[in-house]
């Protein structure tokens, strides 16, 4: 690889490594707590006003669960296989299971919340560039989007642009919760391809004709 290339690789690692942060939900201070590398090193990587070192490239692909094919954008197209089983677990004891495994694009993960005794604080929020879907599996979810605090119930769906301040919290269910995410960090967003029906069926039509 010659070393333009070598140069362009580095910095597109930025960006990249900041859409994983992200679609994790996680911060500076929680990957810099898993990894023992300085939230300040990880900013200016992340702007691309510093280049990464080897080490810190490995520990961070270790970290997010990809591979450096992946990172440095060389990897080939994803083919059809299992998907991984390995889940993150982050300072505030969220799991998250990415279930895709290819960077760039809609990207989905399972987020699981532990029980809570009762409800938090207000959930500290976070604003970056994308759009996010998000459906509740199980239990109560305490959704802080702007100055709106929701509780989505198991089978209740948000979808909203990631610059709005948002943040996430168990709402106090007494169980755990669990949720998917789709994000897209480009801000892609889902194509519905089937109209919303109507509520009329072909008897309701022959019946108004």
């Amino acid at each position: 690889m010659a070393g333009d290339d070598v140069a362009k690789t580095l910095a597109a690692m930025g960006p990249r490594l900041r859409a994983l942060r992200e679609r994790r939900g996680v911060t500076l201070a929680d990957v810099s707590g898993a990894t023992g590398i300085s939230p300040s090193t990880l900013s200016r990587i992340e702007t691309g006003r510093r280049k990464p070192t080897l080490e810190v490239v490995l520990q961070l692909a270790k970290e997010y669960g990809v591979s450096l094919d992946e990172l440095a954008g060389t990897a080939p197209a994803p083919a059809a296989e299992p998907r991984s089983t390995v889940q993150h677990t982050f300072g505030d004891d969220k799991a998250v299971l990415p279930l895709t495994r290819y960077v760039g694009g809609l990207h989905a993960h399972k987020h699981v919340l532990p029980a809570v005794e009762e409800p938090p604080g207000r959930p500290r929020q976070v604003s970056h560039e994308g759009y996010e879907w998000l459906c509740v599996l199980y239990g109560r979810l305490w959704l802080a989007l702007g100055d709106q605090d929701l509780v989505l119930a198991a089978g209740e769906v948000a979808e909203f642009d990631t610059r709005v301040p948002h943040g996430v919290a168990n709402a106090g269910s007494g169980g755990p919760v669990e949720y998917l995410i789709m994000f897209g960090p480009q801000g892609e967003r889902l194509r519905p391809r089937i109209p919303p029906a109507t509520g009329r069926g072909p008897g309701d039509r022959k019946a108004a004709e």
